[in-house]
């Protein structure tokens, strides 16, 4: 049974298509079939096919993920619309096992992309040779691959599909919603893309250097390839640019690249590209179906203007040795320790040095600017907010108040090291070891501060 989103789904793309003179099914002359399909290694998944009633030699379409578990309602508003163009959908479950932000295998998502492909065609609503595969955003890397590896996918489909590798395009993505929410200086220059090189280093970004060029320059199957225009996840003029120069670096002329007016990351009509309307943007279901149903004509080289960019997309360079995720852990053990050795010692009444209120300031100021930086870190990786607040020199207000703690610490730290004479002319060894200890922790802290920006306009 059709739920309510697909149903109005449906309504929308009939009146499209009424209006431009194309076929559609009736809401109520579709039906779903759930089916079992078997996976490479033996497992099964879930899925559903969407058709229009006693339907027979259609083309078809599997549905590839984007990322996350895959259960968002898009893909069966998705498959409904299609069925109701007269294409018959596969929506299957996503395979989530050993699926983590740190961990997830492209090649073997593509092989259960394979599977579902085996087993929509051997439904009798489709023709064998006319069934394809499509992939959202994530599914842009998965489905290429997927198709470059079997004769019997007849095309791909992709949406949202980046050229750029997995961490380079989040970057960018971050990037673009600092400029977008007016931000600039240290906190996007710095900030945003070191946090991606981290992860990267770390190994803690999955897929981080998927090259996706050598892929779609191994398939010989027509290509439809749609950006929306103000896509803020995928950089979407550079990415159709790309795809372009890999199709003709290998004389491909059976694709098409088009960029959808008004529709964000994932075909829906959004107003600005980072909100998301309930419905589809207009003329996306009816570009598919039409292509679709019109191969090989259709297939014919057809390339839309590249959608403008607030900034192009760059490669995400490699870690040095010194930005290293043991060098970084092991800078702030030394912060750590330095000041916590300061601060411990001082149990010791002889040991303590005269006028303590500058270490107490360079202490304070450092370990709650630290805090503060790790803080604004994680909140930039796990949200896709896009509004940050009051602004002030294109800085948030947490930003700046973290830069100014630093600044403060190390002008603290300098203020300490110009009287060191005066402050341990009469002091014993312990107040020494004490001095050494502080000074350390706040030139360690220094470092960091200016390798994350803290320090940087």
């Amino acid at each position: 049974m059709l739920s309510i989103v697909a149903r109005i789904v449906l309504l929308t793309t009939m009146i499209a298509a009424i209006t431009l003179g194309a076929p559609m099914a009736h809401a109520n002359d579709l039906v779903t079939d759930g089916i079992s399909i078997t996976r490479s290694d033996g497992t099964t998944a879930s899925g559903t096919v969407y058709a229009p009633a006693g339907a027979t030699g259609l083309p078809g379409v599997v549905l590839v993920h984007g990322s996350g578990d895959g259960r968002d309602e898009h893909y069966d508003q998705v498959a409904a619309a299609l069925a109701g163009a007269g294409i018959v959908a596969l929506r299957y479950d996503k395979r989530t096992e050993d699926y983590t932000p740190a961990h997830r295998d492209y090649s073997l998502l593509a092989d259960d992309a394979l599977a579902g492909l085996a087993a929509l065609r051997n439904r009798p609503e489709v023709a064998p040779d006319r069934v394809g595969i499509w992939g959202l955003s994530e599914g842009g890397w998965v489905a290429p691959l997927a198709v470059s590896r079997s004769a019997d996918a007849a095309f791909l489909i992709t949406v949202g599909a980046n050229s750029f590798a997995p961490a380079a395009q989040q970057a960018w993505a971050n990037e673009t919603r600092f400029v977008a929410g007016g931000v600039r200086g240290s906190m996007l220059e710095v900030l945003a893309r070191n946090g991606i090189r981290q992860l990267v280093g770390a190994g803690q970004f999955a897929q981080a250097d998927y090259d996706a060029i050598p892929v779609l320059e191994r398939i010989p199957q027509p290509v439809l390839a749609i950006w929306g225009e103000l896509d803020r996840l995928t950089p979407p003029g550079d990415s159709l640019r790309d795809f372009q120069s890999a199709f003709e670096r290998v004389g491909k002329t059976n694709y098409t690249l088009r960029t959808l007016p008004n529709a964000q990351h994932g075909g829906h009509a959004t107003t600005d590209g980072f909100d998301k309307l309930p419905e589809l943007a207009p003329g996306y279901i009816q570009l598919m179906a039409d292509w679709v149903h019109g191969l090989p004509d259709s297939a014919a080289r057809q390339v839309d203007p590249p959608a403008a960019q607030g900034q192009s997309a760059e490669a995400l360079e490699p870690l040095s040795r010194w930005e290293s995720a043991t060098v970084q852990l092991s800078l702030l053990l030394g912060i750590v320790l330095g000041f916590g050795g300061y601060a411990l010692t001082g149990a010791v009444r002889r040991w303590r040095l005269p006028n303590p209120r500058p270490a107490r300031i360079l202490l304070s100021a450092a370990m709650i600017a630290i805090v503060g930086t790790v803080a604004q870190l994680l909140f930039m990786l796990t949200t896709r907010a896009t509004s940050f607040g009051p602004l002030l020199f294109g800085r948030t207000l947490p930003w700046l108040a973290v830069q100014l703690l630093a600044a403060l610490a190390v002008v603290t730290l300098g203020v300490i090291i110009a009287r060191s004479r005066s402050t341990l002319s009469d002091s014993g060894a312990g107040a020494r070891a004490r001095w050494i200890l502080l000074v350390c922790g706040g030139a360690g802290f220094t470092l960091w501060a200016l390798y994350w920006g803290l320090l940087i306009p």
